[in-house]
């Protein structure tokens, strides 16, 4: 699948993928100088790119592995939503989970992005739901 992306920013980088079996394309930072991340805080890093995702999929962007162990940066939203009408650009809301200040420079892979198919839904409101074995358990009710 061909996805079109506008480069917004002269330092700005397309998605690639870390090996042949990567889910995710790495983003990357398309900031002007360096941001550092306080802890406790997030910050809106730049790709300086935007996304033609096609109709009946999305851009799902996910945190990287690495930052996220090393660094602790991950996005703040836990998973952001690229819908497929969305043209601007993608930035990545930062946020740092560690107890040290954190710097992002520009050309860092920031997240992941993962282009998905979804189904479209109606919802329609309901007195009662089909019994299941496993009823209303939640959070943690499957197992330890």
């Amino acid at each position: 699948m061909l996805i079109k992306i506008k480069k917004l920013k002269e330092n700005a980088k397309l998605p690639t993928y870390g090996s042949d079996f990567s889910a995710g394309a790495d983003l990357y930072a398309a900031i002007d100088e360096p941001i550092t991340i306080e802890p406790g805080q997030t910050e809106f890093i730049s790709t300086g790119i935007a996304a033609e995702i096609p109709e009946n999929y999305a851009g799902l962007v996910y945190a990287r592995s690495g930052l996220a162990c090393k660094k602790g940066l991950a996005p703040a939203n836990k998973v952001g939503v690229i819908d497929s009408d969305y043209r601007g650009e993608i930035k990545v809301a930062l946020h740092n989970h560690s107890q040290l200040p954190q710097t992002v420079e520009s050309g860092e892979r920031i997240a992941q992005l993962v282009v998905t198919p979804f189904l479209k839904c109606e919802y329609a409101e309901a007195d009662e739901l089909s019994e299941t074995v496993r009823g209303t358990g939640g959070f943690g009710s499957t197992g330890k």
